[in-house]
């Protein structure tokens, strides 16, 4: 690698790290909003939050880095341009494409590290995020229980407890089943406290009472026990195992496509094969951001006021490389064996960044933004 490669390169890298941690950051604190409120509103702890927070990084960063490229392209390319180094380098007879194999490097560089991502990183973390979603949803104590407040964790059904004490007593508990359109049931007990079952916890009540009230008559009865175990299945959802997500699977495994993984996951054939393919296209769109970039900048000429025009046809291309890659997933997902319509958005990119090239290299006046 020569000396202006490296120096090209160093710049390139520099930049990309500043404009990844920037929008990663953006998207983060986006979903750690939403992400906030959804678990502390279940009662789950900071630590939990952090936890959930780490495990979608993964994911926020292979979603940012073609953007990252892109924009670090455009910013240091206008630069050396406005400052006249690019200006001496084809002077001293460099041509487009010499030019622009620094920014290939980049492009690969970038291509290395989304692969790593969508491949390894991503579905690891989602395999644990679901994971642990699953042992969240089955506890409980941590959704449903809060203290001092009318709480509905399914339709129909009214759940108050006064205090909780901290070996896990409910004190002074009320819970009112509405879901039966023939009767009113409502449950009262000075203390209760949960017990594992086979399909769902057991709330058992100590020293209350069972109020039934028969809606066609208005008769109401009223018993009274000292412990009372009430099956809390059918009452609450507590979750379950349900279906596989695609991203949680390895790359492999949709690629092929088996039927017990069509099984597990619910999903067609084509859709897997989608997702699957979709993991190695999608880094190709890195190179062919940041080359589409560069490719559109060396339309222009040196000017002091910047290359704003060629610095938008530079977005102008790249939404249409995003839309192009969207239709070509959407039709890959219609039929069985239409998969390798997901590698026609990038490779379109890459041949669209060498005309760009090679038009860049006729003469002056052959230029639309000279």
């Amino acid at each position: 690698m020569s000396r202006f490669d490296r120096y090209l390169l160093s710049q390139l890298l520099s930049l990309f790290g500043f404009f990844a941690l920037v929008l990663v950051a953006v998207y983060w604190v986006n979903r750690a909003v939403g992400l906030f409120d959804q678990l502390i509103g279940d009662g789950q702890s900071a630590l939990v939050f952090l936890e959930f927070s780490i495990l979608t990084l993964p994911n926020a960063i292979r979603l940012v880095l073609p953007i990252a490229a892109f924009a670090a392209t455009l910013y240091v390319v206008n630069r050396l341009m406005q400052e006249s180094e690019l200006v001496v380098m084809q002077a001293t007879g460099f041509s487009a494409f010499r030019l622009a194999r620094p920014v290939l490097y980049f492009g690969l560089s970038v291509m290395m590290m989304q692969l790593v991502l969508t491949n390894i990183l991503v579905p690891a973390s989602q395999r644990i995020l679901s994971e642990r979603s699953a042992e969240i949803s089955e506890n409980i104590t941590a959704r449903f229980l809060n203290a001092g407040q009318f709480m509905h964790p399914s339709k129909g059904i009214t759940l108050y407890i006064r205090e909780i004490s901290p070996t896990g007593e409910l004190l002074d508990l009320f819970l009112a089943d509405e879901r039966s359109g023939t009767d009113r049931a409502v449950h009262m007990a000075r203390k209760a406290f949960l017990v594992r079952g086979e399909v769902a916890p057991k709330l058992v009540m100590v020293d209350g009472s069972t109020q039934r009230l028969i809606r066609a008559d208005g008769r109401m009865a009223i018993t009274r026990f000292s412990d009372f175990t009430l099956d809390l299945a059918g009452l609450i959802s507590v979750g379950g195992t349900g279906p596989v997500a695609l991203n949680a699977l390895p790359t492999r495994v949709l690629i092929e496509a088996s039927p017990e993984a069509a099984a597990a996951t619910g999903a067609g054939v084509a859709q897997m094969q989608e997702e699957g393919h979709s993991r190695l296209a999608a880094p190709l769109l890195a190179v062919a951001a940041a080359l589409i970039g560069f490719a559109a900048l060396m339309q222009g000429s040196f000017s002091r006021f910047g290359l704003w025009r060629q610095m938008a046809l530079a977005v102008g291309l790249l939404i249409a490389l995003q839309l192009t890659w969207t239709w070509t997933g959407s039709l890959a997902l219609e039929r069985e064996g239409a998969w390798p319509a997901v590698y026609a958005g990038p490779l379109a990119g890459l041949l669209l960044a060498g005309a760009m090239l090679w038009w860049a290299q006729r003469p002056r006046g052959g230029r639309v933004f000279a």
